[in-house]
């Protein structure tokens, strides 16, 4: 079967369409996607303004009807710190239900933090034994940990790499001050997090999930994602220490020349290296491996399970619209 998948993230919002089935490897067919940062239209009391949402439902629609002609039996919508945190994000929420007819299933942190890890061990196998993924989003920063499909312990934490750059790395380049700022931020906020996980003990690897992690490690010599997904990558501590020193000094122009950094990822990936650093030297880890899949693909694999144990489910309103969409 087709299936969809609406995430409603904080610095684009993407559809991902794939052909799955239970106790088969999710293969993508296709991606319409927008970059859209929704942290960019909160106003001064943290509500996403009507601008903001308009531009939210528009893609929507898009998605909708982009599902409905590659006729997606099913659609799993969901969203992440961008309206979790907003102020008004519960009337957001109802605004896009009454105008779309799709509702927006919103994501704990932890909830968030724990699909990723699912995904991660689906993709790595139980031969990895205990892992613990790190995940950088726009607005949060993931942890998890565990031996088994669903991780022992996960945490979110606000040090989304988008969100890190609209509040601390002000000028561009940033200046010196800012960024050790930054890292001493960084540093505060993640400890308790860390010290709760080091309490499980040491994981056999460690994995980074995301499209950031996947940018550092490209950056710092990892193979291209045109050479597909079955290509190890990894990141380690010593190159990304070097890289976050050159991209601190770098502009955002600058770094668009950069192998894997693209427009919308340019600005906020210093940030990203910084978090990604810190959470290595904390961690006490030299070489991490990138994980291919992450939230989405935790979603994907999870309804399956659900067909497979549960039958069949009845789809939401807005499925029979698309399928019925779909076929005429």
């Amino acid at each position: 079967m087709r299936l969809g998948v609406l995430d409603i993230g904080s610095n684009t919002v993407h559809l991902l369409l794939v052909d799955a089935r239970p106790g088969a490897k999710p293969v993508p067919y296709a991606s319409h996607k927008r970059a859209l940062s929704l942290v960019q239209y909160l106003d001064g009391d943290g509500n996403i303004t009507d601008e903001g949402q308009t531009e939210l439902i528009e893609f929507i629609l898009e998605a909708w009807e982009f599902a409905a002609k590659h006729r997606a039996k099913d659609l799993l919508a969901f969203c992440t710190s961008a309206i979790r945190e907003s102020t008004n994000g519960a009337a957001v929420l109802e605004r896009v239900q009454y105008e779309t007819t799709i509702s927006l299933t919103e994501l704990t942190g932890d909830e968030e933090s724990a699909m990723t890890f699912f995904a991660v061990r689906r993709w790595h196998g139980w031969g990895a034994g205990t892992i613990l993924n790190l995940d950088i989003g726009g607005g949060s920063f993931e942890i998890a940990q565990g031996a088994n499909e669903l991780p022992d312990l996960a945490h979110s934490v606000p040090l989304g790499a988008g969100r890190l750059t609209r509040d601390w790395l002000i000028q561009d380049p940033p200046t010196a001050k800012s960024v050790r700022d930054l890292r001493k931020h960084i540093k505060a906020t993640m400890k308790e997090a860390v010290v709760e996980t080091q309490k499980l003990g040491s994981p056999h690897i460690v994995t980074g999930s995301s499209k950031t992690f996947r940018a550092l490690a490209r950056i710092t010599g990892a193979a291209p994602s045109s050479m597909g997904p079955y290509v190890k990558r990894e990141l380690h501590l010593s190159d990304l220490g070097l890289w976050s020193q050159r991209l601190s000094a770098m502009s955002s122009a600058d770094r668009l020349h950069l192998p894997g950094v693209s427009v919308a990822r340019a600005q906020q990936v210093l940030a990203g290296a910084l978090v990604a650093q810190t959470a290595l030297e904390m961690f006490k880890v030299q070489t991490m491996q990138i994980s291919p899949w992450a939230l989405r693909e935790g979603l994907i694999l999870r309804r399956l399970d659900q067909l497979v144990f549960d039958g069949p489910l009845d789809p939401p309103a807005h499925v029979g619209k698309l399928t019925n969409s779909a076929t005429h």
